[in-house]
């Protein structure tokens, strides 16, 4: 699936829920969607407008001045259908923390430390968020239909981060024993 069809994908998406601004649409990739897909927002106003263009998505006035909301139309659920059946575009992996481990042996232990204590916060960090989620998730009554296809993604979340704490673990057990000291 190219790039475009990708962006088109989290755009019928977030409005397959219910209409939205650009604006309301941006945060909803930012915050709700951001856990698992990052979008480029430079894609998303652009892509709206090719969306309406075909016929995919009504633009009706919004509530403020220059504000354009956006609905879902028939063409345009059927659209999101096709797309969420093609197979996702394989994406190249780039993690800055992997690099450095992978070159650790040019760093000292207490550098070495430090990533693999940025990833241990992070990943519980995330872990923290994702149970926040969960917890908001069993209140969200109006959206019921939804949670479990909501739940089963903050699962991977949270069991990503979970695999980042075993993986941490076993790094600083492997890279740097408690016998280790740095060297001058």
């Amino acid at each position: 699936m190219a790039r475009q069809a990708q962006t088109a994908t989290a755009v019928l998406g977030v409005l397959s829920i219910g209409p939205a601004t650009g604006y309301e649409i941006r945060q909803a990739v930012a915050n709700v969607l951001g856990h698992f897909w990052h979008e480029s927002f430079g894609q998303i106003y652009p892509c709206l407008t090719e969306l309406e263009a075909d016929g995919l998505v009504l633009a009706a006035p919004g509530e403020r001045a220059n504000s354009r909301r956006y609905e879902i139309t028939a063409a345009g659920r059927a659209r999101l259908k096709m797309l969420l059946a093609e197979p996702p575009s394989p994406q190249p992996p780039r993690n800055g923390t992997l690099l450095r481990i992978f070159f650790g042996r040019a760093a000292s232990p207490a550098e070495l430390a430090t990533v693999l204590d940025t990833q241990e916060t992070e990943a519980r960090a995330r872990l923290a968020t994702f149970a926040a989620i969960r917890a908001e998730l069993a209140t969200e009554a109006a959206y019921a239909e939804h949670v479990p296809y909501w739940s089963a993604t903050i699962r991977a979340g949270e069991l990503a981060a979970e695999a980042q704490l075993t993986w941490v673990a076993e790094t600083r057990a492997a890279l740097l024993p408690p016998a280790t000291l740095p060297t001058s």
